[in-house]
């Protein structure tokens, strides 16, 4: 048994105690321990914060993501499917079916919109300790197919050298191909086709011309001239002057009525403006024949000015006397209107050389008849002292020239927003060197031999329903 400490031992030993007291109090070793567990506790609730946050956006892409595709794929106008169904299948088959909350459906003969929410609730492994036992995964989406408006210009060469290799009735068949392709039933009212078919000129015919400043000499025929300049710009104008293009053939006719004029007269030969009648168009490129010779850039600027805004006075003119849809009343849109613009530009070879008459040979009726009845070439070569030749007739424009104006509507073109096709059918190189450079790109071109023309329009018409689409 211990026996009690005596009163003098605790006092002796009270002032040791009392110095590791003020020791202790004094001392500091340890401290950082305290702050440092206090740390950890903060950077492990921020790291579990963190790995929530990281699961709940995880979660939220691949729900978003299912969500996108399954509206994207129920939006497509060639969705056979019903656009409801679509979506649901795309939630099953991804195991979401019960997060799927809403799909909504608005669609008309051109478009289709479809909008859809999906939503869940996600368990949190931290944030649940502090009060936040779930998390709430939202997607939302909104996608839309429709044909945009489209306005297609396409420029056919029906020269003389088509007559050859068939080329004429190969062409024939793919351009046919390429307005059904184009001109789809949906799509009657938001696409329109212009075709420009060329020879030595274009025949803008009495309906178009009419509606211009044009200052008529004759009535043989309907082709304007352009000047140099006017290729350095892509309107054609209802407010400018234009001249009339003489009528005539080059050579190969005497006497008697010509059949082959430098400027078309025939009605199928004309510009068929803004049209959406495919059985009209087809059976106008039906009856094209071969002749005379070949300007391009003639061609391509007729494609260039109907699709410039400043045509759309004898487009709303054309609509009013019912030769051109309602539909179209508007056309040409504004560069800025978001419009598809494209010409898709054919030749089979190269410009040639354009000839004009003087002014003193073509000045008066009489002599505008004698050059309807006479080859201007063979009958002032046959009845003019030779001195005197270029007194009846004179270069308009030499092939290099032709090339030149040619670069240069095509520039403006694309540099308006025109989306410019080139086919070279059984061309030269130099013919299709030219034709490349005017395409809007390389993959724009195309060199095609035989019915490889067929696949070439083809290939332009299914990559231009494409660009129809909006979504």
């Amino acid at each position: 048994m211990r026996r009690p400490r005596s009163l003098s031992s605790l006092q002796a030993i009270r002032p040791a105690v009392r110095r590791h007291l003020f020791r202790f109090a004094r001392e500091e070793d340890g401290v950082m321990i305290a702050l440092v567990i206090f740390l950890l506790l903060i950077l492990l609730t921020v790291g579990g914060v963190g790995v929530d946050v990281m699961r709940q956006e995880m979660n939220r892409a691949r729900l978003q993501d299912v969500l996108d595709r399954a509206i994207l794929a129920a939006a497509d106008l060639d969705q056979t499917y019903a656009p409801k169904d679509v979506v649901e299948d795309y939630f099953e088959k991804s195991g979401m079916k019960d997060f799927l909350t809403n799909v909504s459906v608005d669609q008309g003969s051109t478009y289709r919109i479809v909008n859809a929410t999906a939503s869940t609730q996600m368990k949190t492994q931290f944030l649940g300790k502090i009060g936040f036992p779930t998390f709430t995964v939202n997607a939302y989406g909104q996608a839309e197919e429709s044909i945009g408006d489209a306005e297609v210009a396409l420029v056919l060469d029906i020269s003389g050298s088509m007559g050859s290799n068939q080329r004429l009735q190969r062409m024939q068949t793919a351009a046919k191909d390429f307005v059904d392709t184009v001109i789809l039933d949906e799509s009657l009212d938001a696409v329109s086709l212009s075709v420009v078919p060329y020879t030595s000129q274009v025949n803008a015919g009495a309906k178009i011309m009419d509606r211009m400043n044009v200052l008529r000499k004759h009535a043989f025929s309907n082709c304007i001239i352009f000047t140099d300049e006017d290729y350095d710009r892509t309107d054609i104008g209802t407010t400018r002057f234009y001249e009339q293009g003489e009528h005539f053939e080059l050579t190969g006719h005497l006497n008697g009525t010509i059949t082959n004029p430098s400027c078309p007269m025939r009605s199928y030969e004309e510009i068929a403006a803004f049209s959406n009648n495919r059985q009209q168009l087809k059976q106008q490129i039906s009856q094209f024949n071969s002749r005379a010779n070949t300007s391009i850039h003639i061609g391509m600027k007729w494609a260039t000015g109907m699709l410039d805004p400043s045509f759309r006075p004898v487009v709303t003119s054309l609509v009013s006397s019912g030769d051109v849809p309602e539909a179209f009343l508007g056309r040409p849109t504004a560069w800025t209107s978001g419009a598809l613009k494209t010409i898709i530009l054919m030749t089979d070879g190269e410009n040639f050389t354009t000839y004009g008459i003087r002014p003193q040979a073509y000045g008066t009726p009489s002599q505008r008849y004698h050059w309807h009845q006479h080859s201007l070439i063979d009958w002032v070569q046959a009845n003019v002292d030779q001195s005197l030749w270029n007194d009846f007739y004179f270069v308009r424009s030499t092939p290099a020239n032709s090339d030149s104006l040619l670069d240069k509507i095509c520039t403006r073109a694309k540099e308006a927003g025109i989306l410019v096709w080139t086919v070279g059918f059984e061309t030269s190189n130099h013919g299709a060197s030219v034709m490349a450079k005017c395409a809007s790109s390389p993959s724009h071109f195309f060199r095609v031999e035989g019915v490889e023309i067929s696949e070439a329009f083809k290939s332009i018409a299914r990559q231009l329903n494409k660009l129809k689409l909006t979504q």
